[in-house]
């Protein structure tokens, strides 16, 4: 064969194995997402390695140099883009921890990955999005995702499933209905703050929120796979029974242990001095975590805390802690004592509002339940207590018309004397129990809801302190983050 020949065989050879390998991935990544649409890839990656009838690449031909190095660079993003899309949809993802609700598991400034193939990636809701762009452009302060079109959910077979005390990322439930001007508390507690502070039903203190743009912003709907993530670990699976007493969390009845990272708000007061900066960083206790209890403070006059013969109060601090940092500062001779913070302080509910935002239901943070977690494919009876707790589960979540006339009860027009629910549902806290907008706020986790799983921190930054001094915490660098 001449050297001619030769080279063009080589070269046809080439192109025919870079197209068999695209080919086969996109046969395989077919049939995975069971999705036949990734096969329309198929021609285009023929025609770009093997016809060449479409000028893929028809910028490399110009004599102009400007306009030539301006669509390399397009081409490469676009490339990038492309590839990062997938990426983020059905394998990895990055995810900054920006609250302390998992400390001391995971602190504020860890970096993850997040593996989307551990419970299986979801089909997206909303399919034509840009990359990077969780729900709201930058800068231009738009929607990042077209409402259409809008896929029902879907996923794609995973590694495993949601165990009890995985750490999960998910999108946050109550993130439906978002008045853009208030993101915090989540509409469905603010209007049930208004509706107490104003003596009226959730209805009105609804419609007064979305009439009065000027104040509260204009009313958004996000779809599933749009609404925040958030992060927590799962404590609760389908079918089970949650309960919280004294701050002790049981299954099914059943106590169970909690993480080495679970904490929970002391009151500490001191022999007369104050505690130290120092002294905080060796118990890893953050400056935003930590506040001084003034001497007319309501916690002040309510607690239990000494005074000395003047009626002085020595220096009382609030933070939360782990059990083993507790034992370290019960050991301390400077401290006098040690509180635990209660839900509720006199008339003050410290905890704050407890799911199902009902007034019948008086369930406190520290003392919850019990409540069963919804199983796909069981069935419970739609008695007065079972809408009251889950009315939004049938209606938000599972979509479908739910009214109570006459004292009886409709389904999509239909009457209706049980339900049998079609997702299975999760129960998330976070474990830093007392500073954790969790479940016990906003209730039960639908499947549909779950992103991923964290697997590692990459890079962790502590807010409080300088490059030069420790700001990077390296030895948090690769540890796992389950």
């Amino acid at each position: 064969m001449s050297t001619p020949l030769k080279s063009r065989f080589s070269a046809n050879r080439a192109k025919w194995i870079r197209f068999s390998v695209w080919a086969i991935i996109t046969i395989l990544f077919s049939i995975w997402t069971s999705s036949g649409w990734w096969l329309l890839a198929l021609p285009f990656f023929l025609d770009l390695y093997i016809t060449r009838s479409l000028p893929w690449s028809f910028w490399k031909n110009s004599k102009n140099k400007t306009f030539k190095s301006i669509m390399d660079w397009v081409d490469a993003i676009v490339f990038a883009l492309v590839a990062v899309y997938i990426i983020n949809i059905y394998f990895f993802q990055n995810y900054q921890i920006p609250s302390s609700s998992l400390e001391k598991s995971l602190l504020v400034g860890d970096f993850l990955f997040v593996s989307k193939v551990d419970f299986g990636p979801r089909v997206p809701n909303t399919p034509l999005a840009f990359p990077l762009a969780h729900h709201t452009l930058p800068i231009l302060n738009c929607k990042s995702y077209s409402d259409w079109p809008h896929w029902n959910y879907k996923r794609v077979p995973g590694l495993s499933h949601v165990k009890r005390n995985d750490i999960v990322v998910f999108n946050f439930p109550a993130g439906d209905s978002v008045p853009v001007n208030y993101t915090n508390p989540d509409y469905y507690s603010l209007c049930t703050y208004m509706a107490q502070e104003n003596n009226v039903t959730t209805d009105v203190a609804g419609q007064y929120i979305k009439s009065h743009p000027e104040t509260f912003g204009k009313m958004i709907y996000r779809p599933v796979d749009r609404r925040e993530n958030y992060v927590k670990r799962c404590i609760g699976l389908p079918g089970e029974t949650i309960q919280v007493k004294d701050n002790v969390v049981l299954i099914d009845g059943k106590p169970i242990e909690d993480q080495p990272g679970v904490q929970f708000n002391y009151y500490i007061q001191t022999k007369g001095s104050y505690i130290s900066e120092e002294q905080f960083r060796k118990w890893n206790i953050s400056k935003d975590d930590r506040s001084m209890i003034a001497q007319t403070d309501y916690k002040a006059t309510m607690l239990p805390f000494h005074k000395d013969a003047n009626g002085k109060m020595n220096p009382v601090y609030q933070f939360p802690a782990t059990k083993s940092v507790i034992e370290q500062i019960r050991k301390s001779a400077a401290i006098d004592t040690i509180l635990l913070e209660p839900d509720v302080l006199g008339e003050l509910e410290i905890g704050g509002l407890t799911y199902p935002l009902s007034p019948e239901i008086k369930w406190k943070r520290d003392h919850f339940g019990p409540l069963w977690i919804p199983k796909k494919g069981a069935t419970i009876a739609l008695t007065h207590q079972n809408l009251l707790l889950y009315a939004r589960v049938i209606h938000n979540y599972e979509g479908h018309n739910l009214v109570v006339r006459d004292g009886k009860v409709l389904i999509d027009g239909k009457p209706a004397t049980n339900y049998t629910f079609g997702m299975d549902y999760y129960w998330m806290m976070g474990d830093n129990r007392h500073n954790s907008a969790d479940s016990r706020a906003w209730g039960f986790v639908p499947e549909d809801h779950i992103v991923g799983k964290p697997i590692c921190v990459w890079l962790s930054l502590d807010k409080d302190r300088g490059l030069l001094d420790g700001k990077i915490r390296w030895r948090r660098f690769f540890k796992k983050a389950f």
